[in-house]
């Protein structure tokens, strides 16, 4: 008979688990593709194992939090889901914007440039 003594254990979410497997899958595929080259670049930002970035690229299992830090560090797509997984996607705008601008003002720039050269 097993004691009912002790500390219980929460139940764990699969729901909330695997939309984040599935998540990371769909946004690593919409990036990289599911080609082995995908696979091999993963491999490269994260120090991953070929086994664990296949089972991400599946959607059978998700990165860990360390892992994720690195994929979001190199990978908008991983940034975005993430961020919609969290419900911040005013974050996710908010990084739209300053690339807008940065693009914005390069183009002023090159204008700029342009216009010096012609005059």
């Amino acid at each position: 008979m097993v004691p009912t003594k002790g500390t219980t254990v929460p139940t764990r979410n699969d729901s909330a688990r695997k939309d984040y497997s599935t998540a990371m899958s769909l946004a690593l595929r919409k990036e990289l593709g599911q080609s082995a080259r995908a696979s091999k670049t993963v491999m490269r930002w994260t120090g991953a194992s070929e086994r664990a970035v296949k089972y991400w690229l599946s959607g059978t299992k998700g990165p860990s939090g360390s892992q994720l830090v690195l994929l979001a560090k190199h990978s908008d797509e991983v940034l975005r889901a993430f961020l919609h997984l969290c419900g911040r996607d005013l974050v996710e705008i908010s990084l739209e914007l300053e690339a807008a601008e940065a693009s914005i003002e390069r183009a002023a720039a090159i204008i700029k440039a342009v216009r010096s050269e012609v005059h």
